[in-house]
């Protein structure tokens, strides 16, 4: 039997830096050459497992070819990275270095590979991550507005306006592309058929928790970010809270809880009684988010409509 295998890339604006473990180290240019010299070199090794960190999207046309070449590949989350270099004493940092963290992270910890997202879904993550810088500028334009002084609010409305009309173009071209794909369109007829859910929640999860409907409640809660952990030392039971997770899809499930908790009769019941048991109101908000996404991810994968969903999935 041979040995397992594991490799870590560093994905720089121009460069990969690749090292093997155990084996050797090679760098390769960040262009299409260089991605498929890196496809041909890791499929003569035939790895266990290859990680790479999220850098912002410098990473997806290398993880994709990858995929598409049938090596287990993983993207994670940097601050994994970054806790694990500090837990073995390694506090230097060059993209070599980085590369074989990598590879010794993924020896040690070896992540589960799961599907990278193809180039619809990318392109819907694309749309909504700049719908969401829109809206932040929007916000700032207007917060700037109420203290600007009078010779540059006309320049700042100016901006304004056009963010409104640019969001407005992207909310459009979000409602295209949804419903360019009949699983898609299927999916939102489910999830919209939910009181308090709408086209933001929608959107964001299709875009950012593509695996909605094939995990467990327990997995999908932990990968949004929306799951419990216990904090307890001997005796000491600390209190249960969320850690890490997809950030936007959790923000995106806040804004749809705060709404089903009006306009939703389980979820606001759930809230009621959770609140009327003396649990602090945010806390009873983050247990709505989970319950509602636990129903969500039951009706995507029973494909059940809420008319006749189970509000207790399995």
């Amino acid at each position: 039997m041979s040995a397992a295998i594991f490799v870590g890339m560093d994905v720089a604006q121009d460069t990969v830096d690749v090292a093997v473990q155990p084996g050797t180290a090679f760098h390769l240019a960040n262009d299409e050459s260089g991605v498929a010299e890196a496809v041909t070199r890791l499929q003569a090794v035939q790895p266990t497992l290859i990680v790479l960190e999220a850098t912002g999207g410098l990473e997806v046309p290398l993880a994709g070819a990858l995929a598409a070449a049938g090596l287990p590949v993983v993207v994670i989350n940097p601050r994994q990275v970054r806790d694990f270099a500090r837990a073995t004493g390694q506090l230097a940092k060059t993209d070599r270095l980085d590369a074989q963290i990598l590879a010794r992270f993924a020896e040690a910890i070896r992540p589960p590979v799961r599907p990278i997202p193809n180039e619809q879904t990318q392109a819907l993550a694309a749309l909504v991550a700049r719908r969401r810088q829109l809206i932040e500028m929007l916000t700032a334009e207007k917060n700037r507005m109420r203290l600007a002084a009078q010779p540059i609010q006309k320049r700042v409305q100016a901006h304004i306006t056009w963010l409104e009309k640019e969001l407005e173009g992207i909310n459009t071209d979000l409602t295209t592309t949804m419903h360019q794909s009949p699983a898609w369109r299927q999916k939102e007829e489910v999830l919209r058929s939910v009181p308090g859910v709408g086209p933001v929640l929608t959107t964001t999860l299709f875009a950012n928790l593509p695996e909605l409907g094939t995990l467990t409640r327990k997995e999908v809660a932990a990968l949004a970010g929306v799951a419990p952990f216990p904090r307890d030392s001997g005796t000491l039971k600390g209190r249960r809270a969320i850690w890490g997770g997809r950030a936007h899809v959790r923000a995106a499930l806040y804004m749809a809880a705060l709404v089903a908790t009006r306009k939703n009769p389980v979820i606001r019941t759930f809230y009621q009684r959770l609140c009327q048991a003396g649990k602090a109101k945010k806390l009873a908000l983050t247990a709505c988010m989970r319950k509602l996404l636990t129903i969500l991810n039951a009706m995507v994968k029973n494909r059940t409509p809420w008319r006749v969903a189970v509000t207790q999935p399995a």
